[in-house]
């Protein structure tokens, strides 16, 4: 399969409403195949291996499910069961710990 070829913007507007809604000083978001960052340069991001993996997750998550889709399914999941319990967070979260998950993610 194709590399997902992500590009990262820092000091994103998307990432500061997210943060102040989410109430933390640092954020990244996926949007598509653009990482949102908030609080953070691109450096500590790509330096913070968990957190990148975190994000590719979610860059994956955009691959199989599209855009819109996948937007919606993720504002569904939050609605029903939060933020923490929402399953594209959860396997988001178990790979942080997923070296694999990077394999075919190229960070521009």
């Amino acid at each position: 399969m194709e590399k997902i070829k992500a590009t990262i913007r820092v000091d994103s507007r998307l990432a500061a409403v997210a943060a102040k809604r989410m109430k933390s000083e640092r954020l990244a978001m996926v949007v598509g195949t653009t990482i949102h960052l908030h609080g953070t340069t691109r450096e500590e991001f790509l330096s913070d291996i968990h957190w990148v993996r975190h994000e590719a997750c979610h860059l994956h998550q955009y691959r199989e499910f599209g855009t819109f889709r996948f937007l919606y399914f993720y504002i569904v999941e939050w609605i029903r069961k939060g933020y923490y319990n929402n399953h594209f967070e959860v396997a988001a979260r178990a790979a942080e710990r997923d070296p694999g998950v990077l394999r075919d993610v190229e960070i521009l």
